[in-house]
C-alpha cells in the first residue's frame, strides 16, 4: 500500500530516496487514531523504526507549514543509547526533514563537546544524542529545553539496561511538562512500562511484532563443533557463505581483539567494534565496513547496538548469547528491509544445552550440522568462479589482442589453471576440521551402573603414547561419551589447556560421563598448574592421584586417597572368617 498522506516535504523526500510503500511500524504511527498523542510502541528490528518516528514526529514539529522557521532553540529530541545509533538517526533525519530545511545538531560522547555547543549555540530544529553527553549540556546551561515539543527514547529497553534510568530521568524532568513523548523499544518489560507510566500521558500501544514469532527473512543454523575450532568454525563460515558483509559476535573486548587479529592474519578484510576504541576509530572502521574496503565486522554487543550496515548478509555467533532476546537482536542486524539474511549459531559440544534453551525461548527454526569443510568451501569457490560477472563482460579489442598474444605463448589449460591460481589467491584458505559427530538424541538421566563400567573405555586410536604407567600420571576430565568427546580433539585441548604437547601425553580412554588420560610424571606438576588456571564452567581437568583409569582386561579403576571410588561398583565381600561368623550365630 502507498504512504498515508504526511507533510509534503517529508513527501518529497521520501520519494527521492525511493520509498513506495511503508513498513506495519510506519503505517501505524501515520494512522489519524493516534495523531499527536505519546506513542509506546514495539517493533521487530530493522523495521524502519527510526523512519517511523521521524513522520510521527511532523505534525508536531511542522504543523501546515512545509519549511521550519529559522532554527533557535531545538523542537526535537531523540535519545540513542549509543554513538553510532545516535550518528546513524542524525543522517536519517538529515535526508527525512533536508526538504523541510531543518537543521539536525547531534551530542554524542566522544565527539568533540565545542562544536556540539556552538551547534546549540547556532540554533537547531532537532537535537540527537546520547543520555551522558545530554545531560552534561544539560548540567552546564548549553542546551535549552524551554521550547521542546517532542522527545523520542530510541531503543529504551538497551538505555536501561545499560544503565542510563538516572540519566533519562534527568533529561525528561528537564522538559516540558506538554511535551509529545514517543517510546520506541524492542520489547516492553516491566521497567520499560514503568518508564511509559511515569513520562507518558494517555499513551497509543503500538505493537507490530507476531507474538513469538521470529525475522522472517532470517535463516538459522546451528554449527557444532568442538571447543578449540571455534576460531577454525568462524573462518570457514565466512569463506563459504562469502557474504559482501558480515558480522561476528563476541562476549568481550579481549576475544574481539583477538579474533580481529586471527581474521586479519588470515587475509579478511575486517573490522573490530568495542568499548575500548575512540570514536574516531569506531567511525573508520564503520566508514570502511559501508564503502565495502571491509567486509567482516567483529563486535561486543553493546559496541554493535543499532547499526545499520548495508549488505548485511550473515550474522555469526561466535559465542553464544545470554538470553534469547540477545539472540534475536544480534540476529536481527541481517534480513532488514525485505533482504533475506543468515544467522550462525557456532555450538561448541559442551553449550548444547544451552544453545537448545536459547532456541527454544526464541521460538526460531534451526538447521543443525556440521561446520562447512575444506572440500565442501573449495566446490563453492569453483562455483562462484564460474559465475563470476568477468565472464559476461564486453571483450575489448586490447582484450582479445592480449588473449592471443597468451594463446600463443600457454595452453588453454594452462591460462585457464592460472586465473584458478590467482582468484584462489585473493581468499584465505579455508581451515581443516573434525566433525564433532552427529547431533545425539537426549538422553534420561539414571544412575551410573556396574555395566557401564563393562562396556569399556573408548580407547585413544592414534599416536598413543608407549609410555609404561610407573612414569605416567592419570588426569581426569568432565567430559566423556555423552558429550561427543573424541580423541582427535581430545588431544588438542589437553594440548592447549595443559601446556603440553602431543608426545607428553599417554593413553586416553574416554567413558560415559568423563575421560582419564596420562600425563608423563616429569610434566605433571606444570600441567596441574597450568590447568588450574584454565579451567572454566565448560572443561574442567583435576588429577586423579591413585585412580589408575581401567585396564582393557576390565578392571576398575583404584579409588583416589581420601576420595570417592572413581567408578563405583557393588561391595567388596564380606569375606570368609565373616562367613563363618555369621552362620555361627544364625545356628
Amino acid at each position: 500500500m502507498p504512504f498515508p498522506k504526511t507533510n509534503p516535504s517529508l513527501e518529497r523526500a521520501l520519494a527521492d530516496r525511493g520509498y513506495q510503500e511503508p513498513t506495519p511500524v510506519q503505517a501505524a504511527v501515520l494512522d489519524p487514531g493516534v495523531l499527536d498523542r505519546d506513542l509506546l510502541v514495539s517493533a521487530q528490528t530493522g523495521s524502519g523504526k527510526t523512519v517511523a518516528y521521524g513522520l510521527a514526529l511532523a505534525s508536531t514539529l511542522l504543523g501546515d507549514a512545509e519549511r521550519f522557521d529559522p532554527p533557535r532553540e531545538p523542537l526535537a529530541l531523540v535519545i540513542a543509547p549509543t554513538r553510532e545509533l545516535a550518528l546513524q538517526v542524525n543522517r536519517e533525519l538529515i535526508w527525512l526533514y533536508g526538504p523541510a530545511g531543518a537543521r539536525v545538531a547531534t551530542c554524542v560522547g566522544g565527539m568533540d563537546v565545542r562544536r556540539e555547543q556552538r551547534a546549540l549555540e547556532d540554533g537547531c530544529h532537532i537535537v540527537v544524542g546520547t543520555p551522558g553527553r545530554l545531560r552534561d549540556h544539560l548540567e552546564r546551561g548549553r542546551l535549552d529545553t524551554s521550547k521542546l515539543r517532542a522527545v523520542v527514547l530510541d531503543e529504551a529497553d538497551e538505555m536501561l539496561d545499560l544503565g542510563f534510568r538516572e540519566d533519562l530521568e534527568f533529561i525528561l524532568d528537564a522538559t516540558p511538562a506538554e511535551r509529545r513523548t514517543l517510546l520506541f523499544s524492542a520489547t516492553i518489560p516491566k521497567n520499560i512500562a514503568t518508564l511509559a507510566r511515569r513520562y507518558q500521558r494517555d499513551a497509543a500501544r503500538i505493537d507490530t511484532l507476531v507474538e513469538n514469532q521470529p525475522h522472517g527473512d532470517i535463516e538459522y543454523r546451528a554449527i557444532r563443533l568442538a571447543p578449540n575450532e571455534v576460531e577454525h568454525g568462524v573462518v570457514n563460515v565466512l569463506r563459504f557463505y562469502e557474504s559482501r558483509g558480515a558480522m561476528v559476535f563476541c562476549h568481550t573486548r579481549e576475544a574481539v581483539r583477538h579474533l580481529h587479529a586471527s581474521l586479519l592474519e588470515r587475509g579478511f578484510a575486517a573490522v573490530a567494534l568495542s568499548g575500548e576504541l575512540s570514536q574516531s576509530e569506531r567511525s573508520h572502521a564503520l566508514q570502511a565496513l559501508r564503502d565495502g574496503r571491509a567486509r567482516v565486522c567483529v563486535a561486543t554487543d553493546v559496541a554493535a547496538r543499532g547499526i545499520d550496515l548495508p549488505d548485511l548478509g550473515l550474522v555469526i555467533h561466535a559465542d553464544l548469547p545470554n538470553d534469547h532476546e540477545t539472540l534475536l537482536h544480534r540476529s536481527g542486524r541481517t534480513g532488514r528491509a525485505g533482504r533475506k539474511g543468515v544467522c550462525v549459531m557456532l555450538v561448541p559440544f559442551t553449550r548444547r544445552r544451552k544453545a537448545e534453551r536459547l532456541i527454544d525461548a526464541a521460538r526460531v527454526d534451526v538447521t543443525w550440522g556440521g561446520a562447512p569443510s575444506a572440500d565442501e568451501i573449495r566446490l563453492k569457490d569453483r562455483e562462484r568462479l564460474l559465475k563470476d560477472p568477468v565472464f559476461s563482460e564486453e571483450t575489448t579489442e586490447e582484450d582479445a589482442a592480449t588473449a592471443q598474444a597468451l594463446l600463443g605463448q600457454f595452453s588453454a589449460e594452462e591460462i585457464a589453471a592460472t586465473l584458478v591460481r590467482s582468484f584462489r589467491s585473493r581468499l584465505p584458505a579455508p581451515e581443516e576440521i573434525v566433525d564433532a559427530g552427529p547431533e545425539r538424541p537426549r538422553r534420561e538421566k539414571r544412575e551410573f551402573r556396574e555395566d557401564d563400567d563393562r562396556r569399556g573405555p573408548r580407547e585413544r586410536r592414534d599416536g598413543e603414547s608407549h609410555r609404561s604407567s610407573e612414569d605416567m600420571v592419570w588426569f581426569r576430565m568432565n567430559v566423556g561419551r555423552r558429550n561427543n568427546a573424541d580423541p582427535r580433539w581430545l588431544l588438542p585441548i589437553i594440548c592447549r589447556l595443559g601446556h603440553v604437547t602431543k608426545k607428553e601425553i599417554g593413553s586416553i580412554r574416554i567413558f560415559d560421563q568423563d575421560t582419564r588420560f596420562e600425563i608423563a610424571q616429569s610434566v605433571a606438576p606444570r600441567f596441574a598448574s597450568a590447568v588450574r588456571k584454565t579451567n572454566d564452567e565448560d572443561i574442567r581437568i583435576e588429577p586423579a592421584e591413585g585412580a589408575r583409569a581401567e585396564h582393557r582386561g576390565g578392571k576398575k579403576a583404584a579409588p583416589a586417597k581420601g576420595g570417592k571410588k572413581p567408578y563405583p561398583g557393588k561391595k567388596p565381600h564380606p569375606g570368609k572368617k565373616k562367613d563363618r561368623a555369621d552362620k555361627a550365630r544364625r545356628t
